[in-house]
């Protein structure tokens, strides 16, 4: 590692486990103190946090409902009390409507309960660091993390695919709004081999060699594989991009300029 984010301070949501941890993990690594978010899953959140200090860095854990403002609002207060500034963003979370097999299975509960956590949760996470990182530090960077069915779409979960047309709308909007002293960017992975993938009933009956066979590299990344972007979309490397996406997903959605 290059020391690419070295004396900076990072706030990761979802982090107790799989991509976020690997996101919170890697950003340590680099140099950052990490906060780490969550929402019910406290023993995955403090292993994290743990696995930071080891690396030499600080880290706190912050509980919050991400979908809702109060909550948001809290978490900001009591991550600027520990770190005193936040100049990286990952906003991790997100629903991928893991058991919904098929289209037909959709259900408003559904609906709510996705366009809640990414599209609510992203909007209020961007807007209330993003607000402090513009007024009280004049600089910051924004990660959302998207998804590649933004290229496709999904026929099994119209939802997903709708919440993560959303969250580019979102990074484009505040890219504007907070410019030119926060950037915010969207990385858009493919399928990542994490626990709740892995646990997927279409992908144990035959998903799994679909994707693969339609994907030029040939393999299903792991969360580790995911970070180097979000490293390069968190760090100076990439101070002339803002308002971007970029695809991570093995070519699988190719897509023309």
């Amino acid at each position: 590692m290059s020391g690419r984010l070295e004396g900076r301070f990072a706030l990761v949501t979802g982090a107790g486990k799989g991509l976020g941890l690997a996101i919170a993990e890697g950003l340590a690594l680099e140099g950052a103190h990490v906060a780490v978010h969550y929402r019910s899953s406290e023993e995955g959140a403090r292993h994290t946090a743990e696995r930071i200090r080891e690396l030499g860095r600080e880290s706190v854990t912050v509980q919050a409902d991400i979908a809702n403002a109060n909550d948001v609002a809290r978490m900001a207060e009591e991550v600027m009390a520990a770190f005193g500034r936040v100049d990286v963003l990952v906003n991790n979370v997100g629903d991928m409507a893991a058991h919904q097999m098929s289209w037909r299975e959709l259900t408003p509960e559904a609906i709510d309960h996705t366009l809640a956590l990414d599209v609510k949760g992203t909007l209020l996470m961007t807007h209330e660091f993003g607000r402090r990182m513009l007024d009280d530090q004049q600089y910051g960077v924004i990660v959302n993390i998207g998804s590649r069915v933004v290229v496709e779409g999904s026929p099994r979960a119209p939802q997903y695919a709708a919440a993560k047309y959303a969250i580019l709308g979102i990074s484009k909007s505040y890219a504007h709004a907070l410019a030119p002293h926060v950037r915010v960017n969207t990385l858009g992975p493919g399928f990542v081999a994490t626990e709740t993938l892995l646990q997927r009933d279409d992908w144990k009956s035959g998903r799994r060699e679909e994707v693969l066979a339609r994907t030029p590299l040939g393999r299903i990344p792991q969360p580790e594989d995911i970070v180097p972007p979000v490293i390069f979309l968190a760090s100076d490397e990439s101070r002339h991009i803002t308002g971007a996406f970029l695809l991570c997903d093995g070519g699988h959605s190719m897509v023309g300029a």
